[in-house]
């Protein structure tokens, strides 16, 4: 039956591997059909098309749970803002994550972070203003990086740029969004491999050399699920995407969104980073000599 973490199941559920029942058991089925009635939950599958969360998508489609929007005040490395929080969660099927960890296996795991996390994790998206009827509003899809966001760390700069995402889109007159992608940490490799690329970078590796003298891709981030929830919130029209990568939109015009113009973020540069900086310009990143003077 649908693994779906919007069934409630009880705790004992977790350990006696029936497919039967649901490994995460974050709501009661009363408040789950509340919430449906609400219209403060909904499924999509992978247009952002609503769908029934009964019948969910064909064999072998993704959807998506959406739950919000949550009223949400912000206040971050000195930006604060208030946004409408939706917490979302892609759904899948235990007999499916079973083929995942057999297929990880006979590749040798090398991708197991990343698959995993793209189909379990929780990720947000915090909304600023009417996105859905404005015109052309701002969006950053935002990889999630414990160390920058939270600890406040300066070997990258992804805390400045997602604070400066908040402040940019607060002011913007149209408003837009910041999509946090939780499983992305490390470009998709999780944070125990990327402790490890940490100390190797120490060493004098750079951090695309790193990942791949674990064995890791340089970058192995799904970007599916952003790519669904901006055809939920934006229903195809055009937006500005905050982001100096073009394989960003490269990834995203692949799910269906062609409509993207790229606005140059740079945020948060130090004498950290700039390595950093320097290996995603080598790698692609649209960055130049001047951008690693900001600070």
């Amino acid at each position: 039956m649908p693994f779906d973490p919007l069934d409630a199941a009880p705790a004992s559920a977790i350990s006696d591997g029936s497919r039967n029942e649901s490994v995460f058991t974050y709501l009661n089925p009363e408040i789950r059909k509340r919430l449906v009635a609400e219209g403060k939950l909904v499924r999509i599958d992978r247009l952002g098309r609503p769908i029934s969360s009964a019948d969910g998508p064909p064999e072998g489609e993704i959807a998506i749970n959406i739950l919000g929007p949550i009223p949400l005040p912000v206040e971050l490395r000195g930006v604060a803002t208030t946004v409408q929080w939706y917490a979302t969660v892609r759904s899948t099927e235990l007999t499916k994550v079973e083929e995942l960890a057999r297929d990880l296996r006979a590749r040798g795991g090398q991708e197991l972070f990343s698959a995993l996390a793209s189909s379990m994790a929780v990720n947000s998206c915090l909304v600023s203003g009417d996105v859905r009827r404005a015109e052309n509003p701002l969006v950053r899809v935002h990889s999630s990086c414990l160390t920058g966001d939270v600890f406040g760390s300066q070997r990258c700069e992804c805390g400045p740029q997602l604070a400066a995402a908040l402040a940019r889109i607060d002011a913007d007159p149209a408003g837009g969004m910041v999509i946090y992608m939780s499983g992305h940490e490390g470009r998709g490799i999780g944070l125990w491999a990327k402790a490890a690329t940490y100390l190797l970078q120490d060493g004098g590796e750079d951090t695309y050399e790193a990942n791949r003298s674990l064995g890791l891709p340089d970058d192995s981030r799904d970007f599916s699920d952003a790519a669904a929830l901006l055809h939920y919130f934006m229903g195809g029209r055009p937006f500005r995407l905050l982001t100096n990568n073009p394989k960003k939109i490269a990834d995203l015009a692949a799910f269906g969104l062609k409509n993207v113009t790229p606005v140059k973020h740079v945020a948060g540069v130090s004498t950290w980073n700039r390595r950093y900086l320097a290996a995603k310009r080598d790698w692609g990143h649209r960055l130049s000599e001047q951008d690693f003077d900001q600070s």
